[in-house]
């Protein structure tokens, strides 16, 4: 097949995903701004009625599902993102958003079935937060090792910072293209399941109002076996989106996929410190977590500024966007000293 129908069909699928999740965050807007009387429909998602039927439970908790995954989650966006860029096509991301939920969904269902049978009211007792978020930073932190090669030690361009000498070879300058190695799909997976011992607001009402009323505990694991599925769904879709980020500029295979996996390293890594710090402050001064600005919309995960806004603003857009841009920027400059010579 010739290169520039491959591009152009890549292209196309790119457009329609960016469209795609465009409608989809223009329904969630439209619902904050309750146009049309949407948030009559949202606040009805967010408050069940008691004795519903088994079929109106199994379809708000898909509906709740598909809001989680569209909307700015800690427990998501970011490993989602990190994993999806180190992928870089569209193809992979999907599979890697794939990943990530369906050890999520797993995770989802065995929540549910705990919560039927009373054992997650430990959620209710205890603030599990800071514990998962410094698991979650832990198995980052090792991905990002592992994608990077690292061996021995962290490494932060110190020196450079602050305009010393470098501790590179002059060697090691003229090839930019370090060593990686591609993201794993098994981790995405582990990711998945760690990251959905998360607690917030879809899942109070999955486990503590929607489960509780299902028939049987046979049917326990449905909830949140469909709110992973409607999860899975838009991160699917992200991570479609985020996998083509590094193509925004005309690079080679090479260079994007190079881009891709130094990115991916360097947000696992650094993101994954970030998620282990916050969590280490959030068990010595629990109250850091209760910490909240209103920003007047009701739906969660956009309803309030949080500590977990600031790890998926920190995770994705500084770590993630800051070190894709940088990446980029680093080809092209290697590029333009090549073509200088």
């Amino acid at each position: 097949m010739n290169l520039s129908n491959v591009d152009a069909m890549s292209g196309s699928r790119h457009t329609g995903l960016i469209a795609l999740a465009t409608v989809i965050s223009a329904i969630i807007i439209a619902a904050a701004a309750n146009y049309g009387g949407l948030s009559a429909y949202i606040n009805y998602l967010l408050n069940p009625p008691q004795r519903l039927g088994l079929g109106a439970i199994l379809l708000i908790s898909l509906i709740l599902g598909l809001l989680h995954g569209a909307t700015p989650d800690e427990h998501t966006w970011p490993i989602t993102f990190s994993y999806a860029i180190g992928s870089y096509s569209t193809r992979k991301g999907m599979k890697m958003g794939f990943a990530f939920s369906a050890g999520f969904t797993v995770q989802r269902a065995i929540l549910t079935t705990l919560g039927f049978i009373g054992l997650a009211a430990i959620y209710r007792t205890y603030n599990l937060d800071g514990p998962v978020y410094i698991l979650v930073g832990i198995v980052m932190a090792l991905a990002g090792a592992y994608v990077l090669n690292k061996k021995r030690y962290i490494h932060l361009p110190i020196d450079l910072m602050l305009h010393g000498k470098s501790h590179h070879t002059q060697g090691a300058q003229r090839v930019p293209m370090h060593k990686t190695r591609n993201v794993s799909t098994r981790m995405a997976v582990v990711h998945g399941l760690i990251a959905g011992w998360g607690f917030g607001a879809y899942a109070t009402i999955l486990v503590f109002v929607l489960t509780p009323q299902v028939p049987g505990l046979i049917y326990a694991p449905l909830p949140g076996l469909l709110f992973g599925i409607g999860t899975m769904m838009m991160q699917i879709i992200y991570g479609a989106i985020f996998a083509n980020l590094a193509r925004l500029k005309k690079l080679s295979e090479d260079e994007i996929a190079h881009i891709g996996r130094k990115t991916a390293g360097r947000t696992l890594y650094y993101g994954g410190m970030l998620f282990a710090l916050i969590g280490l402050l959030i068990v010595f001064f629990p109250t850091i977590d209760s910490y909240a600005i209103s920003t007047g919309i009701q739906i969660p995960n956009l309803d309030s500024i949080t500590v977990a806004t600031v790890l998926v603003l920190g995770v994705v857009g500084i770590f993630g966007l800051g070190n894709l841009i940088l990446g980029i920027l680093e080809i092209l400059k290697h590029k333009k000293r090549i073509k200088d010579k």
